[in-house]
């Protein structure tokens, strides 16, 4: 996704865009700091999404929208709270209130992701299904139907596919935000499996092909809802 960063603050710029350097998939178009600037790098180029303020100098983050027949994407970032539910009322994908985390930030990009995300006709399968993984020095392209479970590893994942594991340098509620949650379910605070390679569900206990998952107590009724009594 191509993004561009709309805010009269440097430190803002410089927080996002580092955020934004572990999601590989994300690419800056530009830096503006008002509204004008705005205007003219989006009428020069494609963007995907904007991270937009809303308290900017000459012209503000929502009277831009309002004179946008069509906009990207939009994710505010804002330190006045009071404004939220005009921004809904824009239908803004998301309102991040500064100072925000990086956990936080990660959601609002998966909502972003999840607006943008096609089914194709008749399957009910979605389009999106790769990302790319930075571990053992380098980016790994990891298809998300290859990947079997997800063990965390300290302040690491192991990522284990169909053919080969990966030691990831993201933590496992970083993993648990990315992947979508039609697909993986938390089942142990160290484990996410994806549903559809379970073979089957014994006791405490899930069997992927030859790996044993275990099922952590407050976890287990989540389970229940989706499979029944076990």
């Amino acid at each position: 996704m191509k993004y561009c960063i709309i805010d009269d603050e440097p430190i803002a710029h410089r927080i996002i865009e580092g955020y934004c350097e572990n999601l590989p998939y994300l690419q800056k178009v530009g830096n503006c700091y008002d509204a004008f600037e705005a205007i003219a790098l989006l009428q020069k180029n494609k963007v995907d999404m904007l991270f937009l303020d809303i308290n900017m100098p000459k012209l503000s983050g929502f009277d831009l929208l309002k004179t946008m027949q069509s906009s990207p994407k939009v994710v505010v970032t804002s330190a006045y709270k009071e404004f939220a539910l005009e921004g809904y009322e824009l239908n803004v994908s998301d309102y991040l209130l500064k100072p925000f985390s990086f956990e936080r930030f990660l959601q609002a990009i998966q909502k972003v992701q999840e607006s943008q995300t096609k089914i194709l006709p008749n399957t009910g399968r979605q389009k999106k299904d790769r990302f790319f993984l930075k571990g053992d020095k380098k980016m790994h392209q990891v298809h998300t139907d290859d990947i079997l479970y997800i063990e965390a590893y300290g302040n690491y994942t192991k990522v284990f596919l169909t053919d080969e594991m990966i030691v990831s340098h993201e933590k496992i509620s970083t993993m648990e935000i990315l992947l979508p949650t039609s697909d993986f379910f938390r089942v142990h605070k160290s484990f996410i499996v994806a549903t559809h390679h379970i073979k089957s569900i014994e006791g405490n206990r899930i069997n992927i092909k030859d790996h044993i998952i275990p099922i952590g107590q407050t976890y287990k009724h989540h389970l229940k809802r989706l499979f029944g009594d076990m």
